[in-house]
Formats: C-alpha cells, sequence, structure tokens
C-alpha cells in the first residue's frame, strides 16, 4: 500500500512511525518523477509489513519540503525512530534504490 504523506499527518504517520518509512517527494509535473512512479509502487507492494512506503507532493506540501531541505526531484527520505537516516536525490533502478534502502533497514 502507498501512502499520501501531507503537512498534517507528517508527524503521525511518518514520525512517530512504528515502522521504516520511505518517502518520495515529488511533483506532478515532474518528469523523472514520473518514471519513479512504478518503482515506488513496486517497493510500497514488496516491502508491505516491514516498511510504509508513500509520496509527498512538493508543491502541496511546500513547508515540509523546505524543513527537509528538498533542493532537487525526485528525493527519498528513509525515515526510522521520527529521524531520517537515508536521503537519495534522482530517478534511478528500482535494484538501486532497493540496495540503498536495505543498508539500513539491516
Amino acid at each position: 500500500m502507498e501512502y499520501k504523506f501531507t503537512t498534517e499527518n507528517f508527524e503521525a504517520e511518518v514520525l512517530k512511525s512504528e515502522i521504516p518509512v520511505l518517502v518520495d517527494f515529488y511533483a506532478d509535473w515532474c518528469g523523472p518523477c514520473k518514471m519513479m512512479a512504478p518503482v515506488i509502487a513496486q517497493i510500497a507492494e514488496g516491502y508491505e509489513g516491514k516498511m510504509k512506503v508513500g509520496k509527498c507532493n512538493v508543491d502541496d506540501n511546500m513547508d515540509l519540503a523546505e524543513n527537509y531541505k528538498i533542493y532537487s526531484i525526485p528525493a527519498f527520505k528513509v525515515f526510522k525512530g521520527g529521524e531520517a537516516v537515508l536521503d537519495i536525490v534522482g530517478a534511478m533502478s528500482a535494484s538501486a534504490l532497493i540496495e540503498k534502502i536495505e543498508q539500513v533497514l539491516n
């Protein structure tokens, strides 16, 4: 299941999550973000129950983008225990993204 993270639910869904959370910071007009959408959907399905996976639209949630210093998209952050433990910027293959995620999950 892919979550939708917003200013209103970010604290409860991401920062206070019992399990790690992958946040995809994106925008609807961003070509590379659109390329990553099926990758994020695949990761959401593959990590169901082990990690929350969701998207945060930077245009609709500028305060979050500013707070987490999102200067280029797509940008991915993995949160554990309320802290960002992994920062990734740019489009990449599913295997490359999964490899980076696995490093912080184990």
